[in-house]
């Protein structure tokens, strides 16, 4: 994580943030680096790891996007991976998301507000921000700005994982889609 940061993000430009649900545990949950695995850390961002390289769909999907953005350099030096729940949560050795019960969702509270507030507090985030996820990770930024006023705007693309998953044919439309929002968002 520290080389990583070091090569992208050692400078005070600011920066619109990405907000996902929390690390999956093939991916940034290995790598510490959001939406990214050992592979495409290796391949895409020159950083031999010790990892086991196996692809995890969400991160090829974003490294998709990043390569028609301009490739990882220009990406990282607009956008910021971060997540609501910044730590993985694992049920039944399965990812398990901060939201998927409610009491989960409660006991975690405090510390996602927390370190939520801390991260949009940093002079290099911008205030309009971009959710990875259209259904209970957008509602629940909306409904924590609507607490904490802390987002100007909040931009919504799909979830990486969905589209992989549901919509892979049509990927190069959800490619498309990402980098409209993407430009919106810095114009």
């Amino acid at each position: 994580m520290k080389t990583f940061f070091n090569k992208y993000y050692d400078d005070a430009k600011p920066r619109t943030y990405l907000v996902g649900i929390n690390p999956g545990r093939l991916g940034s949950g290995i790598t510490g680096i959001g939406f990214a695995d050992a592979y495409h850390l290796e391949n895409y961002c020159d950083m031999p790891n010790s990892f086991d390289k196996r692809v995890e769909i969400s991160a090829a999907f974003m490294f998709e996007v990043m390569e028609a953005y301009g490739g990882v350099e220009k990406f990282y030096k607009d956008f910021f991976f971060t997540t609501v729940m910044p730590l993985g949560l694992l049920k039944n050795d399965k990812n398990y998301n901060y939201y998927d019960d409610i009491e989960t969702q409660k006991v975690l509270e405090p510390f996602i507000e927390e370190t939520l507030l801390k991260q949009m507090s940093f002079p290099q985030a911008k205030p309009n921000i971009i959710c990875v996820g259209q259904g209970k990770n957008l509602k629940y930024l909306e409904a924590f700005n609507k607490k904490h006023h802390c987002f100007g705007n909040i931009e919504v693309v799909p979830h990486p994982r969905w589209v992989m998953q549901y919509r892979r044919k049509e990927k190069q439309k959800y490619i498309d889609v990402y980098l409209e929002v993407l430009s919106r968002v810095l114009a």
